[in-house]
């Protein structure tokens, strides 16, 4: 499985930690930026990662910025995006499970690492369940623009 992390400058300290416990992991978390603590803009971080998930150059994505929530919102105005801000254990397992998440949302400024490391750990190994929440996955991608 081959998955993407990027953050701005308020998830970048999180960003560097979990590339560095999952290398000790043996899992290769490809890094798309930010490459420092210096201000940027969290659309254009989302933006990177939407476009290398949508050409399949990465099978999931990590976004971080301070609180998550502005990079889930730019993340999920790309249709084909599913980016889901993992807050507990359960809804980890039940954004991959019901909604197919392709991205795990992280809020630098306000998680613990070492939840995010269990939250993301659960994102990654659950299966997308499909049947009935295949249909609404779909009915997301139909979603006319701006109606």
């Amino acid at each position: 499985m081959k998955i993407a992390i990027a953050s701005d400058h308020g998830g970048f300290e999180l960003k560097e930690f979990l590339k560095s416990h999952y290398q000790r992991e043996g899992l290769v978390l490809h890094d798309l930026g930010t490459h420092s603590s210096d201000s940027c803009d969290y659309p254009l971080i989302a933006q990177k990662m939407t476009s290398a998930l949508l050409r399949k150059e990465f099978d999931l994505g990590v976004l971080i910025c301070g609180t998550g929530i502005g990079i889930s919102i730019a993340a999920n105005r790309v249709k084909g995006i599913r980016a889901a801000l993992l807050y507990n254990k359960e809804v980890a397992r039940l954004a991959r499970e019901h909604n197919n998440a392709n991205i795990a949302v992280f809020g630098g400024r306000m998680q613990k690492p070492e939840d995010v490391i269990e939250y993301f750990d659960i994102f990654r190994q659950t299966a997308f369940e499909g049947g009935r929440h295949l249909r609404r996955i779909n009915e997301l991608d139909d979603m006319p623009e701006g109606e």
